[in-house]
């Protein structure tokens, strides 16, 4: 299953894009740890597999807690989704 964390507004979709199932199989669970803005957490789901989601005060200003590492331009890889070994997480914008 697809998580969508984020929302849309006139500006664009911002969206953080979690494959629950990928995420699951997942031992190391880096992206949290990678993220310097503390955006992503390590939740138990639905079905008790411990995934990431991300944190309830970062849901509706992604486009924001993510702009550090997210500059206009000569844009390295993401920490969040470089640390993802399952690539599990992406980013809509």
């Amino acid at each position: 299953m697809k998580a969508h964390y984020g929302y849309k507004d006139g500006a664009g979709d911002f969206f953080i894009i979690i494959d629950t199932d990928k995420c699951a199989g997942c031992e190391d669970r880096g992206c949290a740890s990678a993220c310097p803005e503390g955006v992503l957490e390590i939740i138990t789901d639905d079905y008790d597999d411990l995934v990431a989601a991300v944190v309830e005060d970062h849901r509706k200003k992604i486009k924001y807690s993510c702009a550090p590492c997210k500059p206009d331009r000569d844009r390295a890889p993401l920490p969040c989704v470089a640390a993802c070994a399952p690539g599990a997480l992406t980013h809509s914008w």
